[in-house]
């Protein structure tokens, strides 16, 4: 006799998201996993004196959101601190961060706090604003000139300091990150200068823990069930393990370690996909170049505003950016930790990285089977996307970058219309047969954001069906992980993991960002419920 199920997700429009586009209204669930798909009836021989039916009144259930590159400390961040991502000005950005340094004063319950405590803002846009500028130190100032001051672009590729801060700091920065302005810090930093200050601004453990708490219940809210979390010189690996321990992590984490922790790594035996249920080894994350708001992006022509962007920056010309790991670094690299059985994720966002990335993944023995993967690829030439598929490499992309992509915006004022147009390629990608996985980056954590935006992609080069934009964010992250047995479909041996969304997809399509998450659902067990 099969026994009976705990759970019965039941009058529900159930999308598998597998190979056939399977539909079901009900599924049922026994100790965290998937344990039979089908119509009510069937599954209600599962319901014994014990199970829980939970009636979804017909709302929409797909597999659990997989975020496959975010920064999870980042998105707490936002939360915790001043999230300038609300601005739509730099008067707007100061604002916020007063407000953010008054409430810490009163949260602390003192008038004079310490001239060591920074005031912090996480993800301003620019790009967004009627005064298209980065903030400055003269900016910066105007929130204190005594405490350390620290406001970071949404990239994290580029941040502003207050003189305080810079005081302090700048003797630590390569000169060639810190833009000057006439001689003069503008307080505009970029790539390495930025290091230092993430260095100055690390969590402690407690922090931490305050700070993944915060993001595990907006990726929840998000309908997020797991994510690939990038993570340099932090404590976050620590804090996700003792979370877990203390029966606090319902997020399926999968930790993917920066380079300069690679003999580390080795060392201690990590091994991608070794792990627990909920925290696994990932693999070893490079960078290569930069970002294309920060101009650091490497390309193989110059930028489209080079000219300007050389003026602004006292005459240093950005020309086609700069590589943040020179190409024979990163071969070496790639080399060490694919001998080590790790998995590579690399940073290439210009055309001329992602060709560099390819390159070195194809002096390896076998990329498809190593699931070595490019981040971003925001620009990609017809000889990479051939490249992509012949190799097996992973795409791991962000749609939400597409909101740049319309006419106007900051791809068409870095790369120029011809460029803008064959940035992000993803129907191109998929089309060719590369394996295609959709994150956040945290720009923000949102899916149906990102779903959104490609659904509703300016290009037909960028632009996926419904169907293609969600499956890219459940099985095709979960693919990126090595995860396709336990994640990223609806089907009966999977994890339990779901979200439950108040309206169709395919039916809104125009609207898909303004659909609210009902439910999310981990280990058959509700973690966020937004219904009324």
């Amino acid at each position: 006799m099969t026994a009976a199920a705990d759970y019965i997700f039941t009058n529900a429009e159930v999308h598998a998201l597998d190979d056939d586009d399977s539909t079901a209204e009900a599924v049922a669930v026994r100790d965290g996993e998937i344990v039979r798909v089908g119509n009510a009836y069937e599954l209600d021989f599962l319901n014994g004196v014990e199970t829980e039916e939970r009636d979804l009144g017909g709302r929409v259930l797909l597999p659990g959101f997989v975020d496959a590159h975010t920064h999870l400390s980042h998105v707490g961040r936002s939360l915790v601190y001043a999230d300038l991502a609300a601005a739509d000005s730099p008067d707007d950005s100061v604002a916020l961060l007063a407000d953010s340094a008054g409430d810490e004063e009163s949260d602390a319950g003192r008038d004079d706090p310490d001239s060591d405590d920074w005031i912090l803002g996480f993800g301003y846009d620019e790009s967004t604003w009627d005064e298209s500028r980065y903030l400055t130190r003269e900016d910066l100032d105007r929130v204190s000139t005594e405490r350390p001051v620290a406001a970071f672009r949404e990239d994290m590729h580029i941040a502003a300091v207050n003189s305080a801060a810079l005081d302090r700091y700048v003797a630590e920065m390569p000169e060639e990150d810190v833009q000057t302005a006439d001689g003069d810090p503008t307080g505009v930093i970029v790539e390495e200068a930025v290091d230092v200050i993430y260095e100055a601004i690390e969590p402690d453990a407690d922090e931490m823990r305050t700070l993944l708490d915060a993001a595990q219940r907006e990726a929840h809210r998000k309908g997020v069930t797991g994510v690939h979390d990038m993570v340099r010189q932090s404590r976050a690996p620590a804090v996700y393990r003792q979370m877990e321990l203390d029966g606090d992590l319902a997020l399926r984490v999968r930790i993917n370690y920066w380079s300069d922790h690679l003999d580390a790594v080795v060392e201690t035996g990590l091994r991608t996909n070794h792990g627990s249920e909920f925290v696994r080894t990932g693999g070893i994350k490079t960078f290569t170049d930069g970002s294309f708001g920060g101009r650091t992006a490497k390309l193989s022509e110059p930028y489209a505003d080079a000219e300007s962007a050389a003026s602004e920056s006292d005459g240093d010309d950005p020309a086609t950016g700069q590589w943040v790991v020179a190409p024979e670094e990163l071969r070496e690299l790639v080399g060490e930790a694919d001998a080590a059985d790790l998995q590579l994720t690399a940073h290439a966002i210009g055309d001329e990285a992602v060709e560099e990335v390819l390159a070195a993944y194809e002096t390896t023995d076998d990329p498809t089977s190593s699931r070595h993967r490019v981040e971003h690829a925001e620009l990609v030439g017809d000889e990479s996307v051939e490249r992509f598929a012949e190799s097996g490499v992973v795409a791991s992309v962000q749609p939400n970058f597409l909101k740049w992509a319309q006419e106007g915006g900051l791809y068409d004022d870095r790369l120029g219309s011809e460029r803008r147009a064959r940035s992000n390629r993803y129907a191109d990608l998929l089309e060719a047969g590369v394996p295609l996985a959709f994150g956040s980056d945290c720009m923000p954590m949102d899916p149906l954001f990102g779903v959104h935006q490609t659904v509703n992609a300016p290009e037909e080069r960028q632009r996926l069906s419904v169907t293609e934009a969600l499956r890219a964010y459940t099985r095709g992250a979960a693919y990126a992980g090595f995860d396709e047995e336990r994640l990223g479909t609806v089907e009966a041996g999977k994890k339990a993991d779901f979200v439950v969304l108040e309206r169709s997809p395919w039916d809104h399509p125009e609207d898909i960002e303004n659909i609210d998450v009902a439910l999310t659902v981990v280990d058959g067990d509700v973690v966020y419920d937004g219904r009324d």
